[in-house]
């Protein structure tokens, strides 16, 4: 266990002389808002190491200077988590990446596979699960806790090789470079306070009640990052939904309300929740959010999707990918009814030559289903 930071820059100097690292991460977040970060692990061919960010007295600038290390290819399983707590204590997004699971998905494991099942399948080997809900903060972590953590990146190195060398195999690298290019940007990290209304269901309509939902939302936003708690910890959900129907104007009216503890009127959070509320309605008409409405679908919409969804299960099953990483259902609904005009990834890049040119091609006639064999097959129909 990697405790000092003479011993961390050791480490990630060996790390760096490597084309490609393993990397795992340990958090907690139940009470805080921002995970808190108790090991890191990483691995390269020749080198297996995990860190105690929770040490007294580290400094983690030679992780971030690795992380940053573009020479180095950063390979996680599930990386969206990692990169985010990276992108919160490093202020920087690795570069480049590898995402396992994302590969394993363009080579037809499976939508959303787990770790563990890419290394069974992949190397035969059972991890054990015993370990996984560790309170990875406290210390010292037993022998069984330690391999476990760093289970995850050494048996991650032959999952990536095998799933580099298939996709190379096969010509595929490139359908993951794109979907590297989206867990590399910058603002698919970056969540602004005045959007943190769209987080919530949306069960309201009506302008005004939309207005107050984004404000009072923005502003539980603020406070759980300011106070580093989780946001229902600072305000429910069925408060603001309740707060956004009723528009309490002042105190007295926000004491009504019965999601709203008593007496929480009288406090600072009560006093800005309504500041919130009257700032909302006090825009424009023309400046208060609107909910899209939704236009009525073209006659046969609905049957022309569940053809497409046999046609990508089809082409899916053939090419060896998971359906879910070539097309989505809302991609399906909008092909279904807006043909070539959809702007869905399923008509862009190598979605497009593997499933969406067909797909256009299903919904205008040209190419037909039928069922021959026990199997269903695409055919160019003659004209």
């Amino acid at each position: 266990m990697i405790e000092t930071t003479a011993e961390l820059e050791a480490a990630c100097n060996e790390l760096a002389k490597s084309e490609f690292i393993t990397i795992d991460t340990e958090f907690l977040r139940e009470t805080t808002f921002w995970p808190v970060l108790c090991l890191i692990q990483m691995a390269s061919p020749t080198t297996e190491v995990v860190v105690d960010p929770l040490a007294k007295g580290i400094d983690l600038k030679p992780f971030f200077e690795l992380m940053a290390d573009t020479s180095v290819l950063k390979v996680f399983h599930a990386a969206r988590q990692d990169i985010e707590i990276i992108v919160n204590r490093g202020n920087l997004v690795p570069h480049p990446i590898f995402d396992t699971q994302v590969a394993a998905m363009v080579c037809g494991f499976g939508d959303s596979v787990s770790y563990d099942q890419l290394v069974s399948r992949i190397k035969n080997v059972q991890i054990d699960k015993t370990s996984r809900f560790t309170d990875w903060s406290r210390r010292p972590l037993s022998e069984k806790q330690h391999d476990y953590a760093l289970a995850d990146v050494t048996h991650l190195r032959d999952v990536y090789l095998h799933l580099k060398a298939q996709l190379e195999r096969e010509g595929r690298a490139s359908w993951l470079a794109e979907e590297m290019a989206i867990l590399e940007a910058r603002e698919t990290y970056e969540i602004h306070p005045d959007d943190a209304w769209q987080r919530l269901k949306m069960r309201l309509r009506k302008p005004q009640e939309l207005a107050v939902l984004k404000y009072v939302a923005a502003w539980r936003e603020r406070e759980a990052r300011n106070r580093n708690v989780p946001r229902a910890r600072v305000l429910k959900d069925d408060a603001i939904y309740e707060i956004a129907q009723q528009q309490p104007k002042d105190g007295e009216a926000l004491s009504r309300l019965r999601t709203i503890p008593k007496g929480w009127e009288r406090s600072a959070s009560g006093a800005a929740v309504i500041d919130a509320v009257n700032e909302a309605l006090a825009l424009p008409k023309a400046d208060m959010p609107h909910v899209p409405r939704h236009t009525q679908a073209p006659e046969g919409t609905a049957a022309a999707a569940e053809l497409l969804k046999v046609l990508l299960k089809l082409i899916a099953e053939k090419h060896g990918v998971a359906p879910k990483v070539i097309a989505n259902s809302e991609d399906i609904d909008k092909i279904a009814a807006e043909g070539d005009k959809a702007d869905v990834a399923a008509l862009h890049g190598w979605r497009r030559d593997l499933f969406g040119e067909t797909a256009l091609q299903l919904i205008n006639g040209q190419v037909a289903l039928r069922f021959v064999g026990k199997k269903v097959e695409a055919v160019t129909l003659p004209g």
